[in-house]
């Protein structure tokens, strides 16, 4: 995983060169794009399950903050309404973090355009591959179902076309993880969980576009 994810990078690093030859050239999927998203996650959004620690004392899991920074490489497709997205997923600050990567088919339900611009918004259907939640895995990573409902803001849709700033936007994020979590019963660590673990998180992302500019 470590040489997959060091590949990805090695491949993104030159990418916003790429990304500014490509001719626009567009007969199934169109020229791709790079962002970086630095983004905050709330975990544990909605039901946080009940678990038991090694006392016997019965708790609920605490709601979470997480920094992220993400990698995304986006692909338009000739259809004004689909896209497809590849992200990488880092937590800078958090030694015990692992990088994710996301595979996502986004689907467009309000364009740019009936805004003058303004807010955008997508559902998306994602292959999540992060690591095992469940104590029955046999492997340290694992596919999950996840779904997204993203809607983005652009805060400086006033300037004039071609300022770099013009692109950035102020995205909410709304997901739920239909499979691959813990259930009611797995022991992790020392904690047994009474309720299956929460499904639902919340994401703030700054979106700053690299290439092309």
């Amino acid at each position: 995983m470590r040489a997959a994810v060091l590949a990805f990078a090695f491949v993104l690093m030159g990418t916003p060169q790429v990304f500014a030859q490509a001719p626009p050239v567009c007969h199934v999927l169109c020229a791709p794009k790079l962002k970086v998203e630095p983004t905050v996650t709330f975990t544990n959004l909605f039901g946080p399950p009940r678990i038991v620690g090694e006392q016997g004392i019965v708790t609920r899991e605490r709601r979470e903050t997480e920094l992220e920074v993400i990698v995304s490489v986006g692909l338009l497709t000739r259809a004004r309404w689909l896209e497809f997205t590849v992200e990488a997923i880092f937590l800078p600050f958090d030694r015990e973090g692992t990088p994710e990567l996301e595979f996502e088919t986004n689907f467009i339900w309000l364009p740019p355009a009936r805004t003058r611009g303004w807010v955008s918004s997508h559902f998306d259907i994602v292959d999540k591959f992060s690591a095992a939640e469940r104590p029955t895995a046999r492997r340290a990573y694992t596919h999950k179902l996840n779904f997204e409902l993203d809607t983005s803001l652009a805060l400086f849709n006033w300037l004039p076309d071609g300022r770099w700033l013009k692109g950035v936007e102020l995205e909410g994020s709304l997901d739920y993880v239909a499979t691959g979590l813990a259930q009611t019963g797995d022991r992790i660590d020392s904690i047994r969980l009474l309720d299956k673990a929460s499904p639902w998180s919340f994401s703030i992302v700054f979106v700053l576009p690299i290439a092309p500019s």
